[in-house]
């Protein structure tokens, strides 16, 4: 049995435009895998702790060493791990905030980017331990962005998501959201298209 995860960051959960695109790509996804399992992880709905001293110092403890409150931090953050290492496709629904990533996301980042469990650190540099997937990100913004040099969330989630392994990564943007109605119902109807020609291949193999 093949599996989706949806990673929804927006903060207005399933009403944000990236949580809808997001939710029609998994739907569509779906659709064409029927045996096929979804995952949602909604991250305004389950808030992420956001790192601190005291979880990054329940990550370095030896196992053996760990208190209760470790114990728990840790076992939190390897249900994650494992959540994403079970999926075969990801889909990441990514708005922009005063650009950059949600902070719930990044807390999610900090989450599973775990030394010698999603990456380690080799003679050659390092090196992730998460692959063979594909992950889709729909990314929702107000502006156009996509392709200057002010779209460094791009690149930061591209670059993060190969630090621990994921490679395969493609963006499907919905820009210009808050430039008018017409701006903003071009944008959505563009990136449907996009989703509908990534699942076709999927639903013919069906």
């Amino acid at each position: 049995m093949t599996t989706l995860l949806q990673i929804n960051s927006s903060l207005f959960a399933g009403n944000g435009q990236s949580s809808q695109l997001s939710d029609k790509f998994a739907a569509a996804w779906k659709d064409s895998n029927p045996q096929g399992r979804v995952i949602t992880r909604d991250l305004a709905a389950e808030p992420v702790p956001h790192l601190d001293a005291g979880r990054f110092g329940a990550f370095l403890a030896a196992p053996e060493t760990r208190t209760p409150e470790q114990r728990a931090v840790v076992e939190f953050s390897d249900a994650l791990i494992e959540e994403l290492r079970n999926a075969d496709v990801v889909v990441l629904g990514l708005p922009m905030y005063n650009f950059g990533i949600p902070s719930t996301l990044k807390a999610y980042f900090d989450h599973v980017a775990r030394a010698g469990v999603t990456f380690r650190y080799t003679a050659n540099g390092p090196e992730g331990l998460l692959q063979n997937k594909k992950v889709y990100v729909m990314a929702a913004r107000g502006g156009l962005y996509a392709g200057t040099p002010r779209d460094s969330q791009s690149v930061y989630v591209r670059d993060f998501l190969a630090f621990i392994g994921l490679t395969d990564v493609e963006f499907i943007y919905a820009e210009g959201l808050s430039m008018g109605e017409d701006s903003k119902r071009k944008a959505l109807t563009d990136a449907d298209a996009v989703i509908g020609q990534l699942v076709e291949p999927l639903r013919a193999a069906a």
